[in-house]
């Protein structure tokens, strides 16, 4: 990915600051500076601290809502863990709410703790390609005098931006936070191997989709099997009158693609929640559901764009549709089980005291 580039300062070296990185602390150490700057223009000094809570509010969702693993050698996952088991935060609180009780927190000593091992080394060594192979004590000197124009000065436990540098990652703070999140990205897909979607893991969405068209799938089929039974409940399903479940945990797959989606009762969502389904138990009624739903609509609407969402499973609709029971359950067990499987492993958490299926 290449950075804007610049008359007045060197992007080239900006674009290095990521070699040789071994923990995720330089990523969120540099978007908690353009965060803090693009929200503070006329301010050009900020706090170790108001950086850490920054990093920390940063990687608080893909921790906890996606359980991402950041690696071994990464503190961060368990500096965050901690702190919010100290501190007692939401876990789907937002940025904001994160960072503010972590700064109102930060003196204590058991946060405190454990928020400064963020900062041993980065604040130093992000500034490498500009102050190559100095000690923590000749960079602080070095960067007093901005040495080869780095970005900022260190001086006590705070930086001080260049004026020049300021202006540039506010002109261009989208693109280089999205210059950070693609190679945080690249750095996580190879700790996280079989976890899809790590993209769209590193932020929290603003929006889910309404599932609309969705719901216009499942309202075809209801309508035409004259109802449906829950598989969780046995309750009767009405159009109007369900929720669609995600299988597997859309914090998991994080898509609405129609064969993970299942009309429910409307206690489910609360109930299950971000837990693991059995597949013993209801990947078989699930399966049925999904392929009586199937030729339902294929009959009425063998158009509809919604079927390539079933390209997955590397057969034509028809195909599908055609399938004997015992095949079609096969196919979706060969996806799913690996699924349910790796979200396991990650901690999601299977879903116990579930309702009796009737």
């Amino acid at each position: 990915m290449i950075l804007p580039s610049s008359g007045i300062v060197d992007a080239g070296r900006l674009s290095r600051i990521y070699d040789n990185t071994v923990a995720t602390y330089k990523f969120y150490w540099f978007v908690s500076i353009i965060d803090w700057i693009c929200a503070n223009p006329g301010r050009r000094s900020f706090t170790f601290d108001e950086i850490i809570a920054g990093m920390i509010a940063e990687a608080w969702y893909p921790i906890h809502y996606f359980r991402l693993s950041f690696g071994k050698q990464d503190s961060l996952e368990a500096i965050i863990l901690e702190i919010q088991r100290q501190l007692d935060i939401p876990i789907d609180a937002s940025r904001e709410s994160v960072r503010n009780q972590i700064l109102r927190n930060i003196n204590k000593p058991e946060i405190s703790k454990s928020a400064h091992i963020l900062i041993n080394n980065v604040p130093y060594r992000f500034l490498s390609p500009w102050i190559p192979k100095a000690t923590d004590a000749q960079v602080v000197e070095l960067s007093h005098v901005y040495t080869n124009g780095c970005p900022y000065a260190i001086i006590d436990k705070s930086i001080i931006v260049d004026n020049l540098w300021a202006d540039y990652l506010i002109a261009n703070a989208a693109i280089l936070k999205d210059f950070s999140f693609w190679n945080l990205s690249v750095f996580l897909q190879k700790r996280n191997p079989n976890v899809p979607d790590i993209p769209s893991k590193l932020v929290r969405p603003l929006q889910r989709s309404a599932l609309t068209r969705q719901h216009r799938f499942w309202d075809r089929y209801i309508e035409s099997a004259g109802g449906l039974r829950c598989i969780y409940t046995n309750a009767e399903l009405t159009v109007g009158n369900y929720d669609l479940d995600h299988f597997i945990p859309w914090s998991f797959v994080v898509h609405d693609l129609l064969w993970n989606l299942l009309p429910s009762d409307s206690s489910i969502n609360s109930s299950k929640s971000n837990c693991i389904p059995s597949l013993d138990r209801y990947l078989e009624p699930m399966t049925k559901v999904q392929h009586a739903a199937l030729r339902v609509n294929y009959a009425s609407n063998p158009s509809d764009k919604l079927f390539e969402d079933y390209l997955v499973f590397r057969c034509s609709i028809q195909e599908l549709i055609d399938a004997p029971e015992e095949q079609f359950f096969e196919l979706f067990k060969k996806e799913f089980t690996p699924m349910a499987q790796t979200a396991t492993n990650m901690g999601f958490a299977p879903w116990i005291n579930t309702p009796s299926y009737g």
